[in-house]
């Protein structure tokens, strides 16, 4: 996947994914919807709020992360594209995400999550009432999401 931007319509197709699959299980947009598709990625990209996605693989990589998650994680996208979810925790709080990513296949969705995740540089960060949810398509699952508005340096 290329990086958003205005040639490749902010990756919309991704970015509808990620907000219709928001809505259909937690009943409220992501991103208030009275936009066009090509809006509505572009303000996703744009979010003040970190949002990430994670492929359906058994061991996902990410496969989308808006400008807030790349600084947080502070990688390029190119970087981000080639990390598997599960080193954005460190090992000692992999079997906790493992837990809770079961959870999100089971129920759909989780909407108070709070962690530890690491930059590429080291540095620790708090994650808050975060949001993880499943992306379907057609019944056809496709991976998870996950957005967050409060994070804190540790």
């Amino acid at each position: 996947m290329n990086y958003p931007n205005s040639s490749n319509h902010f990756q919309r197709e991704h970015a509808k994914l990620i907000n219709n699959s928001f809505k259909h299980l937690l009943l409220r947009d992501l991103i208030e919807k009275s936009v066009s598709d090509t809006e509505l990625a572009r303000q996703i990209f744009h979010a003040p709020f970190a949002i990430l996605s994670h492929n359906a693989e058994k061991d996902p990589f990410f496969n989308y992360a808006n400008l807030k998650a790349l600084e947080l994680f502070e990688l390029t996208w190119k970087e981000f594209l080639l990390l598997p979810s599960r080193l954005s925790a460190e090992p000692v709080n992999q079997a906790e995400r493992e837990r809770l990513l079961a959870l999100v296949t089971q129920n759909g969705y989780i909407d108070n999550y709070a962690g530890v995740r690491i930059s590429s540089t080291g540095k620790r960060f708090m994650i808050k009432n975060a949001v993880v949810w499943n992306l379907v398509d057609n019944g056809i699952y496709k991976g998870q999401a996950a957005c967050f508005t409060e994070w804190e340096l540790i």
